[in-house]
């Protein structure tokens, strides 16, 4: 899969179990960790450790490598390293707190395939 792909695998993954206020940043050119972050939150403990949970169940159907999983038990912000997409699943107090989207406001955002959010 390309990073494209992974990104839209993880962005279904993390929508099938209700996560809000998706966005997707397109890191390319500024950061040598990622060419994508994916930065979504639940509202409780339980769904973020959910929607973590889905997406790391997807990429292992998919084959897909997690290089690195952390802040599960906490679940206050999960982040899953895909390699070419980071998934930033935050509670929602700490995504507001942290808001990486201001800081990686140079960091377009990417049109996320929305066939899925209509339903």
């Amino acid at each position: 899969m390309n990073e494209k792909e992974i990104l839209t695998l993880a962005v279904k993954a993390a929508d099938d179990k209700r996560a809000e206020d998706i966005v997707a940043l397109n890191m390319k050119g500024l950061s040598l960790v990622a060419d994508y972050f994916l930065i979504c939150h639940g509202n409780s403990d339980k769904q973020v450790q959910a929607i973590a949970r889905e997406i790391k169940e997807k990429a292992v159907e998919n084959n897909i490598n997690i290089q690195r999983l952390e802040g599960f038990d906490q679940a206050r912000w999960i982040l899953l390293d895909l390699g070419d997409v980071v998934a930033h699943v935050f509670h929602r107090d700490e995504r507001s707190y942290y808001n990486l989207e201001r800081l990686w406001g140079d960091a377009p955002i990417e049109k996320i395939e929305t066939e899925f959010n209509n339903q």
